[in-house]
């Protein structure tokens, strides 16, 4: 239902194509807390009273569980061009997408919480129109693809079959949860040569797994108690510290070329000085910053795609 990548639309009002910038990078403000969210925080006072495991499952599912937005009228368009395939993962079936097949060089993209391959319409496009082979997907529990919740790890498993699916990948280009998926976990991207990644994107990228489990607290007015207890819960099951997951951390060691950061001043979902902690962890990463784009509009600015093909040139 909600999870700080992209707040839900019951809480937050959803950014669209027309909506103007943010003047400054500021917190979300309301002249009285939603009723949506009030139930939310008492229901979950409420378990914890009685006991603070069930709260704790609750909780847990809320930050996993994803919703699927109804489908936008571009959406079809930016689908418009594209061949649909299917691979298998552990989560299910992983839906991924294909522009320009014949392009000598592919492109990997990879989507945020709450968004699919559809939303990388003007990324994809542009791409093609430099020459590059475009692949996008769809995680689990999201768009066409199979589940009802994801995890770090399951997102990016499912990025990684569809990497090993399509070959050699010369670039990724990767926004928020998507970027912290593809680094943190890692995605492993195998080149003909045994060399590096040659090109990675990152695009309003969390820097700290914890940052993350804290801002998802203070939203629902939960004790930081339960941040300790999901990072129990995440070392429990997948064996390893939660914060290793985090860009601060996993960034540096990525087997890439080169890799490069854009973040936006004025970004309401992860802030801005996530970008900046990211690039003081990752000496060899070209940090990028952007004014005025927020956190989803970056993904379709046209000064933006400019970038990243030069980039990837």
């Amino acid at each position: 239902m909600v999870n700080v990548f992209s707040p839900a639309s019951d809480l937050y009002p959803l950014e669209t194509l027309l909506e103007p910038a943010p003047v400054r990078p500021a917190k979300v403000q309301y002249p009285s807390v939603p009723p949506g969210l009030k139930f939310l925080r008492l229901k979950l006072r409420l378990q914890a009273a009685v006991s603070g495991e069930w709260a704790f499952r609750s909780v847990w599912r809320l930050f996993t569980t994803p919703r699927r937005l109804p489908v936008k009228a571009w959406e079809a368009a930016a689908l418009a061009g594209a061949q649909p395939h299917s691979v298998q993962a552990s989560s299910g079936r992983v839906v991924y997408y294909e522009w320009n097949p014949t392009g000598a060089r592919t492109v990997l993209l990879v989507h945020g919480w709450e968004h699919r391959a559809s939303f990388w319409g003007h990324m994809a496009t542009g791409l093609v129109a430099a020459g590059y082979r475009v692949v996008a997907l769809d995680a689990p529990a999201h768009g066409a693809s199979d589940g009802r919740q994801a995890t770090l790890v399951s997102f990016a498993g499912a990025v990684q079959v569809v990497a090993d699916a399509i070959g050699p990948v010369y670039g990724v280009v990767a926004h928020s949860f998507g970027a912290a998926c593809t680094v943190g976990v890692p995605v492993h991207f195998k080149q003909l040569d045994g060399s590096k990644l040659p090109r990675l994107v990152l695009m309003s990228a969390p820097s700290s797994t914890r940052n993350v489990a804290e801002r998802f607290a203070d939203l629902l007015c939960l004790p930081h108690s339960v941040v300790d207890r999901m990072g129990s819960f995440i070392q429990q099951r997948f064996n390893r510290n939660a914060e290793s997951f985090s860009l601060i951390e996993a960034g540096r060691h990525l087997p890439v070329q080169q890799a490069m950061l854009l973040h936006d001043r004025h970004d309401l979902n992860v802030p801005f000085s996530d970008g900046e902690a990211i690039a003081a962890n990752w000496p060899a990463l070209d940090f990028r910053p952007t004014t005025g784009l927020g956190h989803n509009r970056i993904m379709r600015d046209p000064a933006v795609l400019e970038q990243v093909v030069e980039f990837l040139t």
